[in-house]
């Protein structure tokens, strides 16, 4: 093993140690949301929950899909490609589960990143609430392949 490789290994350690703890915050909010977006309207601190569960999906699939997935892909020594290329490359070797749901992924973690208004936030947590199975089900796919 070259001393690239060993350092990668290293930093791949760290990034899935740092998506670990997001994956387990952002299951938190997720469950905290399921039980109030049936809710006719919403408190104060209901908002606050959703910007939280948002703010946490979106960190938690760019660790995934910028740190981490990046980072097998230099293990793997495969030149830089297109975020679709690559995901639909990973879902062929079994890394991850889906490359048309971690483009969803991507899709709405960049719908929540241009969102200023807690209104359209609101209209995003249905299918936020949804993707984290989805993401949580890709990352599970890399943990089995790694």
């Amino acid at each position: 093993m070259i001393d690239k490789d060993r350092k990668l290994i290293e930093l791949l350690q760290e990034e899935w140690l740092m998506m670990t703890r997001s994956v387990d915050s952002l299951i938190k909010s997720w469950k905290k949301c399921q039980h109030i977006v049936s809710k006719k309207k919403y408190s104060f601190e209901d908002e606050e929950s959703f910007d939280s569960l948002t703010s946490k999906f979106g960190r938690t699939s760019d660790i995934y899909t910028q740190k981490v997935l990046h980072t097998v892909r230099m293990l793997m020594h495969e030149p830089f490609a297109p975020f679709i290329d690559t995901m639909n490359e990973f879902e062929k070797i079994s890394l991850i589960h889906s490359s048309d749901e971690m483009i969803d992924i991507r899709d709405l973690r960049n719908k929540i990143a241009h969102e200023y208004l807690p209104e359209a936030i609101q209209e995003l947590i249905p299918e936020v609430l949804q993707q984290v199975n989805a993401l949580k089900k890709n990352i599970d796919q890399t943990r089995t392949f790694m």
